[in-house]
């Protein structure tokens, strides 16, 4: 069971000791969620990384081109932990768990970029919107198949569809941007322990009857 005494996520690093293109993407980050993708200048943008438009404009060659490095960034962050899980050795149940946790915690870790993902993808172009979504579908069904999979085992209950699990599931992990607070009482990890033992108790086959006698 999740404890709420789990110990928060380790303090960013120092946004001045990173690379430029990782400063300019912190920078984004916050800002994209601050103020919004069509009100952050260029020039905002620079000052707040601490670098010059030269230095941004050798790595990005638009705003628009940050914005997108955002939503990549921890889609591919996310789904390279996940296939991780879903490799990895032990039963499968454990390792649904350790996945709906970690995709609590990491989003967590990462509330602008929610922000972001709601508030701005109809800002990128088609072809990237399309690239995202892809993405993010490509997350959800690999997440799916983990549960497919124990009910095809019989270790999950088969008589509610994978679908309607995860769009369940997924629904409340992208509500975490409207209510969590870093100062509240349970951290990231606690809440992805609770979030995990909820998924896992819905998916729990019902006893078999026992007879009367």
């Amino acid at each position: 069971m999740a404890d709420a005494t789990d110990r928060r996520s380790a303090s960013p690093p120092d946004p001045a000791s990173l690379p430029v293109p990782e400063r300019l993407l912190s920078a984004a980050t916050r800002l994209f969620a601050q103020h919004g993708f069509e009100r952050t200048s260029v020039q905002e943008l620079v000052d707040a990384a601490g670098v010059t438009k030269g230095a941004m404009y050798h790595y990005f060659s638009s705003k628009e081109d940050l914005l997108f490095a955002v939503y990549q960034r921890v889609l591919a962050m996310q789904t390279r932990r996940l296939e991780e899980f879903a490799e990895a050795d032990g039963p499968l149940a454990e390792r649904l768990h350790a996945a709906a946790a970690d995709v609590v915690l990491t989003t967590v870790d990462n509330l602008d970029d929610t922000v972001i993902f709601f508030r701005s993808l109809h800002m990128l172009s088609e072809e990237r919107r399309g690239a995202v979504r892809k993405e993010r579908r490509r997350y959800h069904e690999r997440f799916r198949e983990m549960i497919r999979t124990g009910q095809r085992q019989g270790v999950f209950r088969a008589d509610v569809p994978a679908d309607l699990v995860v769009n369940h599931f997924f629904g409340s992990v992208h509500h975490l941007g409207m209510w969590y607070r870093p100062d509240g009482a349970l951290s990231g990890a606690a809440i992805g322990g609770y979030y995990a033992d909820l998924l896992l108790a819905s998916l729990r086959p019902d006893p078999a009857p026992t007879g009367t006698g």
